[in-house]
C-alpha cells in the first residue's frame, strides 16, 4: 500500500485487538491501541446491569472516557482504520474521546468493529460530529472471530486501498 496507514482500535476483552493487529499486518500498517485511563472491569462490562459504568456512558452521549496515550504524528496517516466492539448498537464513547483529540482533516477514517450479535446501525452517523467535516469517515466491516488474512486482504482491495 502506497499510503501511510495507521490501525487505532479499543479492546477490553481482546477480540478487537487481535483483529486490529491482523488488520494492521495484512495492510503494513502502525497500530495504536486507546487506553482508557481507567481501564474498564469486568463489572463495568455488564450490560445486564444498569448501572455498570459501561451502562451509564453509553445512555449519556456526552461522556466522553479519558485516554491514556496519543498517537504522536497522526498528520503523517492519510487513513486510519478505527476498529472497536459494538456497545448498544454503536461505538463505545471512547471512540469519541479518539476522534475529537485530532484533527482528521483531508483523511480517510475506515470503521471496523467486533459484535456479538448487531450490524453498525447508526455508528457513521453518530460519530460524524466527532470529526472535522473535511474528514472522510467511513463504516466498513463487522469482522468477528478471527478474519483470515486473505479476507482482510480482500476487503482491503474492494476499498480500493
Amino acid at each position: 500500500m502506497d499510503k501511510k496507514v495507521l490501525v487505532a482500535y479499543f479492546s477490553c476483552t481482546g477480540i478487537t485487538k487481535s483483529v486490529a493487529e491482523i488488520l494492521a499486518d495484512v495492510v503494513g500498517a502502525d497500530i495504536y491501541e486507546m487506553k482508557p485511563e481507567v481501564p474498564y472491569t469486568d463489572a463495568d462490562l455488564n450490560w445486564m446491569d444498569k448501572k455498570s459504568r459501561s451502562s451509564v456512558e453509553m445512555k449519556d452521549p456526552s461522556s466522553r472516557p479519558a485516554i491514556v496515550d496519543k498517537v504522536s504524528n497522526i498528520m503523517g496517516y492519510e487513513v486510519v482504520f478505527v476498529g472497536f466492539p459494538i456497545w448498544w448498537y454503536t461505538a463505545p464513547n471512547i471512540i469519541n474521546t479518539f476522534l475529537e483529540s485530532y484533527d482528521f482533516s483531508g483523511k480517510t477514517i475506515i470503521l471496523f468493529a467486533t459484535s456479538g450479535g448487531s450490524g453498525f446501525g447508526k455508528t457513521v452517523e453518530k460519530l460524524k460530529n466527532s470529526v472535522s467535516p473535511e474528514a472522510k469517515i467511513k463504516e466498513g466491516r463487522i469482522l468477528n472471530g478471527k478474519p483470515s488474512r486473505g479476507e482482510l486482504a480482500s476487503w482491503i482491495k474492494d476499498l480500493g486501498l
